[in-house]
């Protein structure tokens, strides 16, 4: 429109998923609460392209591998959302994958992807494989471009491939949206924020690490995300020090490897071999735990779908916030926790495994029911009812597989720890332990409720620090959210290989300033010590608003327009370094209006609401999914009755 005319404005700061979702679900309420007559025009503003956004952009690596099966990825709402507006069903990255192979119809807006290696990688997948990255960002592109084609005539959207860097504006008026590349700023009604996951600079420890590594000549890269690595100066057969061993880890291993020309080579057994290039780093890798994530499965249910949430689901989180007490996650919710996982690992293990289980299911679901997760009585029941230990849930061998053994040389951990991956990747693989899907399953659904529980503001400062944020984040990714099996195989080879040595749990990492090396060190291999000339975080930068990277945070941070998430309790204040927002809308809380910012919003990974995945699994009832749509019709209902159109704020495009 020309300047001066009045329209309704919403800038949306990124353009990533979760900004897409946001659209998607803008364009889905649009027909019920957004005047037909009225004009909306958006602008989202991120450097990266819109759909996929920085994360999931295509120029990266066709090594980078996405860790769910293409049939568990959508980012469409389903009969399972819980939500007010109007579900619009949508294809999974593998139905709408299927079009441009001829084996399913073809999704409109209809258009092949350009690059010819992506185009056909989706001819040829199948529902159970891992998709690279870059299938995912096509995938992305296309929901964007669909989000597009689905609004009304009278919302537009202008993409401005630039970056946000300060808001201003006061909260009963307009706001100014200020860009890197223009000197005249956006003005909007309202503002979202949505730019997703946010690097932030070292911490402490990393800055003296660096230092360290610049006084001697050494390599050392600080959390980060692992298409933004530059590897370049890792020298051939150079020892590298890598701590985690995660998703990030997995990646970073692929880039060291075969990134660098090493190929792998299937023997007769299925077994890989590893076949060097020369060009390759040693990698030492080791981290709390001492072993790789949980592969993920790759088989379907084998019998019906759990009925969940069935223990921990919003009448049993009503009910410990009835209590009116501080709550403590192990002591208070995770026996729930624990109970609803196991009913989604034992529904399973009893529907589709009968022959390995003594009681009739109505039996057992009738006594398991009744009792609490760690009474002895339910360790008598699983016991009596499965026979055999490998199909039972024992959470503690899990967490700690590691715990108590010390090894009296490398060598002898190696095979131990090759071993170990060897049997996880084959039982994640045969379907004959479907339970652990089940299981799987249950660990998404209580995944859906935390945020319930945060919201309700009992659990201590300690709890959520210790607990929360630390040990359940960490065990569920260690359960859930690990690699694919062929990666894993991968490791295997790379171990036999030489190319990869394994240190263990608890590692400890040090320098040495007389030899300038980094030194790692830990209880599985006592009185081991490695020295190393390099040393790489391997895991992803935590969100951090003292640290951010982002500079429209940066700007509100510092001029007291924002506020990090701060619990407090008797004994404990944690500040978790995420931006505070009400839980009921996503208002960012403005310190210096004592409380929300009636024009600014936040959502997704930067947020205290912890709903950090913009895409999900089908039929899941995504967390992100429902709060994308109760903020949209929010901000429909805003911008149509809220503001008058005297109001409105005046185009400047």
């Amino acid at each position: 429109m020309s300047a001066g005319s009045s329209a309704a404005v919403l800038v949306v700061v990124g353009a990533g998923p979760r900004a897409t979702g946001l659209l998607e679900r803008i364009g889905a309420n649009a027909p019920e609460l957004w005047d037909g007559e009225g004009e909306l025009r958006i602008h989202l503003i991120d450097p990266h392209p819109p759909g996929p956004g920085r994360i999931w952009r295509d120029e990266q690596s066709a090594l980078l591998r996405m860790n769910s099966m293409a049939e568990d990825v959508t980012m469409f709402t389903d009969e399972s959302s819980t939500i007010d507006g109007p579900v619009r069903p949508g294809p999974s990255l593998a139905e709408w994958a299927a079009q441009f192979s001829g084996r399913g119809p073809r999704h409109a807006p209809h258009a092949e992807p350009a690059d010819p290696e992506v185009l056909a990688e989706l001819r040829s997948l199948a529902g159970t494989d891992f998709p690279t990255r870059r299938a995912q960002s096509a995938y992305l592109d296309w929901v964007f471009r669909r989000a597009l084609a689905q609004l009304p005539p009278t919302v537009t959207v202008e993409w401005h491939r630039t970056t946000a860097t300060a808001v201003t504006g006061p909260p009963d008026g307009p706001q100014y949206v200020h860009l890197a590349d223009r000197a005249t700023p956006l003005t909007a009604d309202l503002v979202v924020l949505a730019q997703g996951h946010i690097g932030s600079t070292p911490a402490a420890e990393h800055r003296d690490h660096a230092a360290f590594a610049r006084r001697h000549g050494r390599f050392h890269l600080p959390p980060e995300f692992s298409a933004d690595a530059d590897l370049s100066a890792l020298q051939p057969g150079e020892h590298v020090v890598l701590r985690g061993f995660g998703l990030a880890f997995i990646d970073l291993m692929a880039l060291l490897t075969e990134g660098r020309g090493g190929t792998y080579r299937t023997e007769a057994d299925g077994s890989l071999t590893y076949l060097p290039s020369g060009r390759e780093p040693v990698l030492h890798v080791g981290s709390r735990r001492g072993v790789p994530y949980h592969s993920k499965t790759r088989y379907r249910l084998q019998g019906p779908r759990p009925p969940l949430p069935r223990h921990f689901g919003p009448d049993a989180v009503d009910a410990l916030l009835a209590e009116g007490r501080p709550l403590d996650l192990r002591r208070d919710v995770w026996p729930l926790m624990a109970k609803e996982i196991g009913f989604g690992h034992y529904h399973e293990l009893f529907h589709a495994h009968p022959e390995r289980t003594a009681l009739p299911w109505p039996d057992f679901i009738a006594a398991y029911d009744r009792l609490d997760w760690y009474a002895d009585a339910m360790a008598d029941l699983v016991a009596a009812a499965v026979p055999d230990p490998a199909d039972r849930l024992d959470f503690e061998a899990l967490d700690h597989p590691l715990d108590g053994l010390a090894f009296p040389a490398p060598d002898a951990f190696q095979e131990h720890l090759r071993d170990r991956i060897a049997g996880d990747v084959a039982r994640r693989e045969d379907p004959e332990f479907s339970a652990d899907l089940g299981a799987f399953l249950a660990l998404l659904s209580i995944y859906g409720q935390l945020p319930r529980l945060m919201a309700g503001g009992r659990l201590t400062a300690r709890s959520v620090a210790e607990q929360l944020d630390g040990w359940w984040h960490g065990f569920f990714s260690f359960l859930a959210s690990g690699p694919p099996g062929f990666r894993l195989r991968q490791l295997l080879a790379l171990s036999r290989a030489g190319v990869v040595r394994f240190l263990g749990a608890g590692i400890r990492i040090g320098t040495d300033e007389t030899t300038g090396t980094f030194t790692a060190a830990g209880p599985t291999l006592p009185g081991h010590t490695l020295h190393a000339t390099a040393l790489i975080e391997a895991y992803l930068p935590r969100h951090s608003l003292d640290r951010t990277e982002d500079p429209l945070l940066r700007d509100l941070h510092r001029a007291g327009a924002l506020t990090e998430e701060v619990i407090a309790g008797p004994t404990h204040t944690h500040r978790s370094g995420l931006l505070a927002v009400s839980a009921a809308d996503g208002h960012v809380l403005d310190p210096s209006l004592g409380g929300t910012h009636p024009r600014r919003i936040a959502l997704g990974a930067p947020t205290n609401s912890r709903a950090v995945a913009a895409f999900a699994r089908p039929r899941t009832n995504a967390p992100a999914f429902r709060q994308n749509d109760a903020v949209a019709r929010a901000l429909l209902c805003a911008l149509s009755s809220q503001f008058p159109k005297g109001e409105m704020a005046t185009s400047t495009m």
